[in-house]
């Protein structure tokens, strides 16, 4: 690289060239459950809409590709194409969203096991909000920022490899069901 070049060629998620108004989100998580067990549930994107509250669908175009349609503030629908840029089995998947993408971002998950205690899984996404520094202040104020969001996807994520449900305090279509409602 020349003085004058100054691009970082790191994946997006990695580098430290994030311009404009581009964010980082990281989180990490231990779950009791083998990394091979998690990756399998994980690389099956359509699993995420079980996890991911702010999911409306995930179309997989191929084996690399897949469309996402996702909820964002005040109702409104964002969507794009990802592409998997590294996929290490039982490990970590690194995907980037394509140039057409409403909201553009990149992210890797890792799967570390931990002797003992389980795998920590890692959750890192880049991602530019859109409207700029006033679709940040949205997003935050609303607690719809990749940094609230990952926290939560990851305890429900873990609540489910864990103990096969998720815990939570509103009542489903199930529940209503079976209550004759």
């Amino acid at each position: 690289m020349s003085d004058t070049d100054t691009h970082d060629d790191a994946p997006n998620v990695t580098s430290k060239d994030l311009q404009g108004e581009r964010q980082l989100a990281s989180r990490s998580a231990t779950i009791n459950r083998p990394a091979q067990e998690l990756y399998a549930f994980w690389r099956n994107f359509s699993n995420l809409a079980q996890i991911m509250d702010n999911i409306v669908s995930i179309e997989m175009l191929d084996e690399t590709r897949s469309h996402w349609v996702v909820k964002g503030p005040a109702g409104q629908t964002y969507e794009w194409d990802a592409l998997v840029t590294n996929d290490v089995p039982g490990r970590e998947i690194t995907w980037t969203s394509d140039s057409q993408a409403d909201v553009a971002n990149s992210g890797r998950i890792l799967f570390e096991e931990v002797a003992g205690r389980g795998t920590v899984v890692t959750a890192t996404i880049a991602y530019e909000p859109p409207m700029g520094a006033l679709g940040k202040v949205v997003v935050k104020v609303l607690q719809r920022e990749p940094h609230v969001q990952a926290r939560r996807d990851l305890r429900r994520f873990k609540q489910l490899m864990e103990t096969g449900e998720i815990a939570t305090n509103v009542r489903n279509r199930r529940m209503l069901e079976e209550e004759g409602k």
